[in-house]
C-alpha cells in the first residue's frame, strides 16, 4: 500500500506594491479585473476603469454589481445579484444574462478555457460554469471561504476572507489542495482578484474602498 505525502504549501507575506482609491463618491470595491490595459473596478452602482500607471479613473458605467467582474477579451462579466451579465464594454449595454451558481451567494468571477469560474463564499468552492447557459461543468473544494478568483500561467490562485485574516492561494485545481499562499496584512482583506497576466494581481479591497496590487510570486 502507497501513501501519498500531503503538499507542504510554501507561505510567505504579500507584497502590496501599490494601492487605488478610494475612488470618487464610492466606499466599497466588490470584484476586480484586467482587460489588458485598465483595471475595472465594479464600486456597488457602476463598473469603473483606471489606469494603474497613473490611478486616474478613465472609464464609468452604470451597472450595479455586488460581486466578481471579469473580462474575456471582448466583454466584461459582472455578477449581480443571482445573476451574471456579459456587458458590452463599449456601451455599457447587457448582451446576455446567466444565473448565477450560487443563486445570490456568489462572490469572485474569472474567465479561462472558455467558460467561467466563480467562487462561492461560504460554501468554500469554486465553479466552472457554462457562459452560455450558467450550467456548472465542474466544482472545485477548497479549505477556506472564497472570494476573488483568477487564473493565470495555468495556476489556479483565489482570495480568502474570514474576520480579520484574508490571503491569496494558490490551490491544484484538481484536489484543492493549497500550494502557495501569500497572507495578507491583519485587517486587510480581499474581495474581488484578477491577474493582469504578468506580475501582479489586483485584488479589491471590500468596505476600504480600495484596490490593490500585490507582486505575483514567479511561477514554479
Amino acid at each position: 500500500m502507497t501513501t501519498t505525502t500531503p503538499v507542504r504549501a510554501t507561505v510567505r507575506p504579500a507584497e502590496i506594491v501599490r494601492e487605488y482609491g478610494p475612488f470618487d463618491g464610492e466606499d466599497r470595491v466588490n470584484g476586480v479585473t484586467h482587460d489588458g490595459q485598465q483595471v475595472w473596478a465594479s464600486v456597488g452602482a457602476k463598473l469603473l476603469a483606471f489606469d494603474p500607471a497613473s490611478g486616474q479613473t478613465t472609464r464609468t458605467l452604470d451597472h450595479a454589481g455586488d460581486a466578481g467582474t471579469t473580462f474575456d477579451g471582448r466583454h466584461l462579466y459582472q455578477i449581480s445579484e443571482a445573476r451574471i451579465d456579459k456587458i458590452d464594454p463599449a456601451t455599457g449595454a447587457v448582451l446576455h444574462s446567466i444565473p448565477a451558481p450560487g443563486g445570490g451567494n456568489d462572490s469572485g468571477l474569472t474567465w479561462a478555457e472558455g467558460s467561467l469560474w466563480v467562487g462561492q463564499y461560504r460554501d468554500r468552492k469554486i465553479h466552472q460554469i457554462d457562459p452560455a447557459t450558467g450550467a456548472i461543468r465542474r466544482t472545485i473544494e477548497s479549505d477556506r471561504f472564497v472570494t476573488g478568483v483568477t487564473w493565470v500561467d495555468g495556476e489556479l490562485w483565489h482570495g480568502t476572507w474570514e474576520g480579520d485574516d484574508s490571503d491569496l492561494r494558490r490551490i491544484d485545481p484538481h484536489s484543492g489542495a493549497v500550494l502557495q499562499r501569500l497572507d495578507m496584512p491583519a485587517g486587510v482583506g480581499v474581495s474581488g482578484l484578477e491577474s493582469d497576466g504578468a506580475g501582479l494581481f489586483y485584488c479589491g479591497g471590500g468596505m476600504s474602498g480600495k484596490v490593490r496590487a500585490v507582486r505575483r510570486p514567479k511561477a514554479s
